[in-house]
């Protein structure tokens, strides 16, 4: 099941979860049943759905001297062909400074302009 998939049998509160998980880049679970104020046995089972569907990645660990889990947003799906123009990568993938005059790059906004849909 694709992540959009996945979200869109999500309740209402594991939306508000999985945004907060999203929004923070990472919460200890200990901190993330506080923040959408429910109790920890709720936001526990939110955390194991969201984890069970793919959507964040749940690891174990010590936080405060207490057992608890660290929550963080699951990579997405990743259109790797919007990189693409007709055969041509991307001239800008990997470099630190990107030269807008650079032929490489010219090149493929051509490619990318004269490609057919």
């Amino acid at each position: 099941m694709s992540a959009s998939a996945a979200e869109a049998d999500l309740s209402e509160d594991e939306r508000e979860g999985l945004e907060l998980i999203r929004e923070t880049g990472g919460i200890h679970q200990s901190d993330f049943w506080k923040e959408l104020d429910i109790s920890s046995r709720k936001g526990s089972r939110i955390a194991e759905t969201l984890a069970s569907q793919g959507l964040i990645e749940r690891e174990e660990t010590v936080y405060d001297g207490h057992n608890t889990y660290h929550l963080e947003p699951a990579a997405r799906d990743l259109e790797f062909g919007l990189l693409m123009a007709g055969d041509m990568l991307s001239p800008f993938i990997g470099e630190e400074e990107v030269n807008h005059n650079s032929d490489a790059f010219s090149q493929w906004l051509m490619n990318l302009a004269y490609e057919e849909y």
